[in-house]
């Protein structure tokens, strides 16, 4: 009885529960309905959460070519390295997820990443003091691997090696025009330009995202006759540059050897086609990898855009280039070289001033001679020259297609200033300001916008929207002008007394001026001393008569072995950027030829203008002794043999006079002394430095003739070591 009562009180409150539960269900059932919330959170919002789909579509960041389409900088996919430490991740024994042999593991990896093999085997066995530790990566060294180091590395079947992969940005030639190229890095979910081209053509590699939008059953797919609605991104534009692969890569190395060999505090270069003002290589040390920006820290400018400086006697080449358009130029007038002196101050050549005597303005132009260029400002004019500073745009951005452009500075306020001006102090210029001025040189007087830009292309319709074109902004001298400063330019690199020597090239006439500039001080209390501190570069052309390019390099602060000039890490670069380009170019080699020989004619019956104008036309460099009108000797005699550009004594029969030997081989010297029968002292070896008697004087009988020799090493040291005591700076 009990038990049957018992059973009815337990179903009447089994059956209470259920009804309160079903009350309870209802009644949040009816509240679900009329509120569509589930604990505060809208059952419709969820809903389209979980099944409503959308998204954006990242559009294609635009690749980056050289003038031929090879790639510089595109998009691409990296992997990074990751090991897997956990056990948990193994359900078969026999076929490991995660990794088991340490040692092993290390050793193989140390052949693909840059890591050495220990290194790798501490990050691995951190498991082992801390066995919660589920992976581990590998720094930088194990991010941004490339897919074939990947492959490799896939290929070992490693267990617990697995790679993530991730959108880049890439480039695949590494150190390679960094500053010009500049990088991008992914913010907010979008790559975007830092530095360079990146930078300054963001919007147009950027291009704009898409957009995808449709309804999903709970497994994802899309629903049947659900809207989908998907707008394709409109990928970044492509940049074609007008910089050459080949060019480029022939410049990188040659920096990379004179870094190694000198370890300059800065270098920069510049390689431009004269006939387009297009620049075709752009480098700088120190540089970096646009991949990892390994290096950046040590310089974030480009130095041929940000970068002004007082540029030393590369300015000469401009001032000489006035005064010939201004018909003040005489290549055969002498003057007094060593100081001159100017309102403020004293002007020094570079040999503490003791010049060459009386030379020719020819020849102080071929020797770098500061007196000489104040000496043509004063042919010029103050006034006159400043027109031409601003006629070669100096003082102004070129407006090249790249970011923080500066535009130097022409000091020209006080007298001193001028003067220092024409010979590249005080005033100061950038990189490309020097190679915009030099197209003019380089040309028919017309001076051309250098720019980098050659073309933008649409990569869907592959459809060019944009292609630049040779600007002339300018013509501040005249064509015949511009021949003859090429040639004045060739002549500083080919005559034995001539800075650019050791920018002579086999095959190929070089035109071109060297600089060495001084470096204020940091606190700005005049300039650094040293033989080393000086910014030493060269601004030259070739072939001379036809130029087909221009390079310009400039090294700081090079470590120099005692008998080394400035000019040879210059070089170094220099030559091996111009000869090989020009090779590249299929550019003929114009003075590879063997120089042509010729007899000397029988001087009987013949005056002096006429036997001196046959020679000459030869190309024989003949040299007159004596004020009479016949011609009674020569040395060579008549019947020998001569080669182009040879010198011949030709004896009158007037007063014996001196030649002027300023730079003469021993050689030609013995010839002036067997042809005179004169008693010369010949003191050292090499060329002629000073000689005892002034040009054009009548020799007395037993009067001393003294000639002084140095060899080309000696000349270039004593000149570092003099220069460090000028207030001015010199070549």
């Amino acid at each position: 009885m009990w038990k049957q009562d018992g059973m009815k009180v337990g179903a009447v409150i089994l059956l209470g529960i259920f009804i309160l539960l079903f009350f309870l269900l209802f009644s949040r059932f009816i509240s679900i309905q009329v509120s569509g919330e589930v604990n505060e959170k809208d059952l419709n919002q969820y809903a389209e959460e979980i099944y409503h789909k959308e998204g954006v579509i990242e559009a294609k960041r635009g690749t980056i070519y050289d003038r031929n389409g090879d790639v510089i900088a595109e998009d691409s996919v990296a992997y990074t390295l990751v090991a897997i430490l956990d056990d948990s991740v193994t359900t078969d024994e026999d076929n490991p997820k995660h990794v088991v042999d340490y040692e092993t593991t290390a050793a193989v990896l140390s052949q693909y990443i840059d890591l050495d093999e220990q290194t790798i085997l501490e990050k691995l066995k951190k498991k082992e003091s801390n066995p919660k530790l589920f992976q581990v990566e590998f720094g930088s060294k194990g991010r941004d691997l490339s897919h074939t180091i990947m492959e490799q590395i896939r290929e070992e079947e490693l267990p617990g090696i697995i790679f993530n992969p991730s959108p880049i940005r890439f480039y695949p030639n590494g150190m390679f025009a960094s500053h010009l190229i500049g990088y991008a890095q992914k913010e907010d979910n979008q790559t975007v330009g830092k530095m360079g081209i990146e930078l300054s053509w963001n919007e147009q590699l950027t291009g704009s995202p898409g957009a995808y939008n449709y309804n999903s059953d709970i497994w994802g797919y899309i629903l049947p006759y659900s809207e989908k609605i998907i707008t394709s991104p409109q990928d970044g534009q492509d940049i074609y540059l007008t910089i050459d692969k080949t060019i480029q890569t022939f410049l990188e190395e040659a920096l990379t050897e004179a870094e190694e060999k000198y370890s300059p505090e800065k270098m920069l270069a510049v390689v431009a086609d004269p006939k387009t003002g297009e620049i075709l290589a752009m480098g700088q040390r120190p540089s970096f990898n646009p991949s990892d920006r390994v290096g950046l820290e040590k310089n974030w400018h480009n130095e041929v855009v940000e970068f002004s400086y007082e540029p030393g006697s590369t300015m000469k080449t401009f001032t000489l280039a006035a005064a010939i358009e201004e018909g003040v130029f005489n290549p055969n007038d002498y003057y007094q070289s060593g100081q001159y002196k100017a309102a403020g101050g004293t002007i020094s050549d570079h040999n503490q001033g003791r010049g060459w005597g009386p030379i020719t303005f020819l020849e102080g132009f071929q020797r770098s001679s500061n007196v000489a260029m104040a000496y043509l400002l004063e042919k010029i004019g103050q006034d006159r020259y400043l027109d031409y500073l601003n006629d070669f745009h100096f003082g102004q951005k070129t407006g090249i297609e790249l970011p923080g452009e500066t535009s130097g500075k022409i000091l020209y306020n006080y007298p001193l200033e001028k003067v220092t001006t024409a010979f590249g102090q005080g005033t100061t210029v950038t990189p490309l300001q020097l190679i915009q001025a030099e197209t003019a040189i380089a040309g028919n007087g017309e001076m051309l916008k250098p720019y980098i830009i050659d073309k933008v292309v649409d990569p869907t319709s592959n459809k060019t929207i944009y292609k630049n074109e040779p600007i002339t902004v300018g013509t501040p001298i005249q064509k015949d002008t511009a021949e003859k400063v090429r040639g004045y330019l060739e002549s500083t690199v080919s005559a034995e007394n001539g800075t650019g020597k050791p920018f002579k090239l086999s095959g190929y006439t070089v035109a071109g001026k060297t600089g060495t500039a001084q470096i204020p001080n940091p606190d700005g209390s005049g300039y650094m001393t040293g033989l080393e501190n000086y910014l030493f570069s060269f601004l030259g052309m070739a072939p001379a008569d036809n130029p087909q390019l221009i390079v310009y390099v400039a090294v700081q602060q090079p470590q120099l072995d005692v008998y080394e000039s400035g000019s040879a890490p210059v070089s170094l670069v220099f030559n091996t950027v111009m000869e090989n380009s020009l090779k590249y170019l299929a550019i003929q080699p114009t003075n590879n030829a063997e120089p042509k020989a010729t007899k000397v004619p029988n001087f009987e019956k013949q005056s002096v203008e006429s036997f001196q104008t046959g020679l000459q036309k030869k190309g024989i460099d003949v040299v007159i002794i004596g004020n009479g009108d016949k011609v009674i000797g020569s040395v060579p005699n008549p019947g020998a043999t001569v080669l182009e550009g040879e010198k011949v004594i030709v004896v009158t029969d007037g007063e014996k006079t001196v030649p002027h030997m300023i730079g003469w081989s021993q050689r030609d010297v013995l010839k002036v002394i067997e042809a005179t029968n004169s008693d010369y002292h010949m003191l050292g070896s090499g060329f002629v430095i000073k000689q005892s008697v002034t040009p054009g004087q009548i020799v007395r009988e037993g009067e001393p003739l003294v000639v002084t020799f140095e060899t080309y090493e000696e000349s270039s040291t004593q000149e570092n070591e003099e220069i460090t005591e000028e207030d001015l700076p010199q070549d």
